[in-house]
């Protein structure tokens, strides 16, 4: 293992990047894909310390295949050129498939892999025990770390639990870190006790493994209390501009700024979008659309379309948060394909 891995190079504003369909969602749209990877990568952006992760839940990568996860990356790795950090999400059904996927990421250049668990049989996702049954995904994590050796962020998404929200429980982050070395950075998706609780332990390890904030409407007190190392969010596809404003705000020790950027829509749209689990992706996506990013906000089949009224609650708290949204008339065209 590459200790200069764990030197703190990985603090980063990592976007996980939604993934642009062609109308119909059977296809990647390549240009619509270089065109998000360009806006993630002007000067500004780089300089602030983004990073990027191609094929994250948000890329909706469960419903790609192996083929389309490559190309995805290839263009990922023309577009980001080692501009910055850039990982790619790995899942499959099957453990051997997974490993499969993360080493074609390697072989097309990426800097680290995206760690999800297993997705399928309800044995493993609805009812799996995290913190009883830990092996459920540290077998499947130590599969791929043996083939591919490279850094890698956790995404830990768990059955929901009342003391971690949807985050594994800290006894699986313990053996997940204690067991995996070249664990880099830990997504979280905690409630905010638990997210304390966890970045704790995460400090107190002899390896830096980055304390990287998720939900974006509790990047405030994260910031505030000094609990973001950096970050693994979808919310930068729709909000770039402002997020990285306040999060410079706090680098810069100008609370009375960062305060007002918070307070000035960004907080109320963030709260928005995370407002259900069940419709984060689709929000995200959707708002990605409104600011102009992507052509439209369709998912691909089993994710449903957007309906009318997150298009246009969504329209209305990006304005106010000062963002540039599409016209109305390209609005309302889409509009009208939205479910009512």
């Amino acid at each position: 293992m590459n200790k200069d891995w764990h030197d703190g190079r990985f603090h980063r504003y990592f976007t996980a990047a939604v993934t642009p369909f062609k109308e119909g969602g059977y296809d990647i749209d390549e240009e619509g894909l270089r065109k998000l990877l360009r806006y993630f990568t002007q000067p500004q952006y780089v300089e602030a310390g983004i990073g990027i992760i191609i094929n994250p839940e948000a890329g909706e990568l469960f419903y790609m295949s192996r083929a389309e996860k490559r190309r995805a990356v290839q263009i990922a790795v023309e577009e980001v050129g080692g501009k910055v950090p850039l990982f790619a999400g790995a899942i499959d059904l099957r453990t051997e498939d997974t490993v499969q996927v993360a080493k074609d990421a390697k072989e097309e250049g990426v800097d680290g892999i995206f760690l999800m668990p297993p997705i399928g049989t309800a044995d493993l996702t609805t009812s799996w025990n995290a913190e009883k049954y830990p092996e459920v995904w540290v077998e499947l994590a130590k599969a791929i770390d043996t083939e591919v050796d490279l850094p890698m962020i956790a995404h830990p998404v768990a059955n929901f639990n009342a003391n971690y929200g949807i985050g594994v429980p800290l006894p699986a982050v313990k053996k997940m870190c204690e067991g995996i070395q070249n664990i880099v950075g830990w997504k979280m998706i905690y409630t905010w006790e638990a997210w304390k609780r966890v970045a704790k332990y995460l400090r107190s390890l002899e390896n830096n493994v980055a304390v990287l904030a998720s939900s974006a409407r509790a990047f405030h007190e994260g910031l505030a209390c000094d609990l973001m190392d950096g970050t693994v969010s979808g919310s930068f596809n729709y909000a770039l501009e402002p997020m990285m404003e306040h999060i410079k705000a706090f680098q810069e020790h100008d609370f009375y700024k960062a305060k007002a950027i918070w307070q000035a829509g960004l907080s109320d749209l963030h709260a928005y979008v995370y407002e259900e689990h069940a419709r984060l992706h689709t929000r995200y996506k959707t708002a990605v659309w409104i600011r102009g990013l992507i052509s439209h906000p369709f998912m691909r089949p089993p994710m449903t379309k957007p309906k009318k009224i997150e298009a246009i609650t969504l329209r209305n708290l990006l304005q106010a948060a000062g963002l540039s949204v599409i016209g109305q008339e390209e609005f309302d065209e889409v509009l009208a394909k939205l479910l009512d």
